[in-house]
């Protein structure tokens, strides 16, 4: 687990320091607005990574903005509202058959298999 969260973190890391960011002259950190279509526990590896500093170790920080639905997710992100954002490549692929020419991009997938989780709670 240690090692799928270093993984993660890496990963995230790199990939948001590609995106179109503003430098936030207050902090000095790079600000980067992320959407994400809802919370999750598939995303922990980030909310771990954010709350523990992490990203601002590395000079980001992460605007996150939970939208609700990947239709909000793609709407963020062709307004400029978002610099990158995490759905379902569905999304992508409506607005390119639209023939739109400014169109996201898929770059990345987060998550591969259908996730299942054992929980209990001990008392």
């Amino acid at each position: 687990m240690k090692i799928f969260a270093l993984v993660a973190l890496l990963l995230a890391t790199l990939l948001l320091s590609a995106c179109g960011r503003t430098q936030d002259d207050d902090n000095g950190l790079t600000t980067v607005r992320l959407s994400e279509v809802m919370r999750s526990v598939f995303y922990a590896p980030q909310y771990v990574a954010i709350a523990l500093g992490f990203f601002e170790d590395e000079g980001l920080e992460i605007d996150l903005i939970t939208s609700d639905g990947a239709n909000h997710v793609m709407t963020a992100l062709l307004t400029g509202a978002a610099d990158i954002g995490f759905s379902g490549p569905e999304a992508a692929i409506y607005v390119f058959n639209e023939g739109r020419a400014d169109h996201a991009v898929v770059f990345a997938q987060v998550t591969k298999r259908d996730g299942s989780f054992l929980i209990t709670h001990v008392t």
